[in-house]
């Protein structure tokens, strides 16, 4: 292995914030996969990284107070997978009610819509769980309304209340709202309704 390669992954390592998560396809541009693969390897004997899981790295985040390593961010985890495997992805479940504010519980299961195969990782009491669904339903619809539209379906007709469409009207960018409007024109005509009622202004 040229000492010129491990050296450029090194100092990319290095250079990237802590809680960074890294997949071996991140450094396709410095060398070929087993070459990255070994690198890695080196860097986390060396403890500048941690393996979550194969092929999916984390650069730490020490807590002083805590005197330990903070536990891997899933969501981040989960982006990272996507990039790896160029898949479209978008929080559903419990992840999507969490990252909207709707509610506080830490998700046991971190799941997400994705227009790959359905696939599960886990490490640390943590899984990520990828729920197949068709590439229109995905990739016509921006983040923002596809997290919507997925923690609507969550929490069911019956459950969604004044305060939760308040809480959406004041957490979503007005240019949000815009495009939510025009991109979820194809969903549930229920769901439909409670997203013009978060858009009016």
């Amino acid at each position: 292995m040229a000492n010129g390669i491990y050296i450029e992954i090194k100092k990319r390592i290095l250079d990237a914030e802590e809680g960074s998560i890294f997949v071996t396809s991140d450094f396709a541009d410095i060398a070929t996969t087993t070459t990255v693969r070994k690198c890695l390897g080196r860097q986390v004997e060396e403890k500048n990284i941690r393996r979550i899981i194969d092929g999916v790295y984390e650069k730490p985040v020490y807590s002083n107070l805590l005197r330990e390593y903070v536990p891997a961010n899933p969501e981040k985890v989960a982006y990272a997978i996507a990039r790896g495997f160029h898949w479209t992805i978008a929080p559903c479940g419990d992840a999507a009610l969490n990252k909207l504010g709707l509610s506080t519980q830490v998700p046991v299961v971190w799941s997400y819509i994705s227009d790959g195969p359905y696939r599960k990782f886990s490490w640390d009491n943590i899984t990520l769980s990828f729920k197949h669904r068709a590439n229109r339903e995905i990739s016509y619809m921006s983040e923002t309304t596809t997290l919507v539209v997925e923690a609507l379906k969550t929490l069911g007709k019956d459950r969604v209340d004044d305060g939760i469409i308040l809480s959406l009207r004041n957490r979503l960018p007005r240019e949000e709202k815009k495009k939510m409007l025009v991109e979820a024109t194809g969903v549930s005509e229920w769901i439909y309704t409670v997203i013009r009622k978060v858009c009016a202004e």
